[in-house]
């Protein structure tokens, strides 16, 4: 059976639903893209439903690294100076933080990376280009110069190369999951009512053995 669908050509920033709409929202490789992370989030939160969840996946801080290092490197060295050529990614650190101020709870946040490998950095350049993830920083350098990006391909290779001539790009994924909160939702205890101190967890499991023997 076919699920309906709907289509519709939207702002992140600017979401055009109502507050309460969805129970669930999903997000794939996309919020890399979005101009204010902290207000598309916020966004995220306001059309979910009470006990609604977001799931997202983005690209992270340390995606193209080798390629960002390398172009920044052949252009210090030839130009004198260097501008962005990567577009910029956000740091896993501040991530759960505007999952948080967003209004999300129960957060899950972890990381992954993905590697892979090309003849050389102008391939993956046209690759990246094919899948419209060229750089889209307003402050880039338009043009860069062919002696600069010769310099930066051997940079590239010369630090980063694999045993079998290839070169590698790094991919960081991050993953979330954050919720819209509802009074049925598990909450931490409140503070002082634990009735186990952290010194006596370490003989748990000699507490455990007794009681089998017993």
């Amino acid at each position: 059976m076919e699920i309906p669908t709907v289509s519709v050509i939207a702002d992140e920033e600017f979401l055009p639903f109502r507050e309460n709409t969805f129970d669930l929202v999903v997000s794939s490789l996309s919020l890399h893209w979005v101009n204010d992370l902290p207000r598309a989030l916020e966004q995220i939160h306001y059309v979910l439903k009470p006990d609604g969840v977001f799931i997202g996946a983005m690209f992270g801080g340390d995606t193209l690294y080798e390629l960002r290092c390398s172009l920044q490197l052949a252009e210090t060295e030839r130009e004198g100076g260097f501008s962005p050529h990567v577009s910029p990614f956000t740091a896993v650190n501040d991530l759960g933080h505007l999952l948080g101020r967003a209004g999300f709870n129960t957060l899950t946040v972890d990381t992954d990376e993905i590697q892979v490998n090309y003849p050389g950095m102008f391939e993956l350049m046209e690759d990246l280009q094919g899948m419209g993830e060229s750089n889209c920083a307003w402050n880039r350098k338009a043009l860069l110069h062919r002696d600069t990006m010769l310099a930066a391909a051997a940079v590239y290779r010369e630090m980063y190369r694999n045993e079998d001539g290839s070169v590698p790009a790094t991919y960081q994924i991050y993953y979330m999951i954050g919720w819209k909160y509802h009074d049925s939702q598990a909450r931490p205890a409140e503070r002082g009512s634990a009735t186990v101190s952290f010194g006596e967890l370490g003989k748990i499991n000699k507490l455990m053995s007794q009681e089998k023997k017993s």
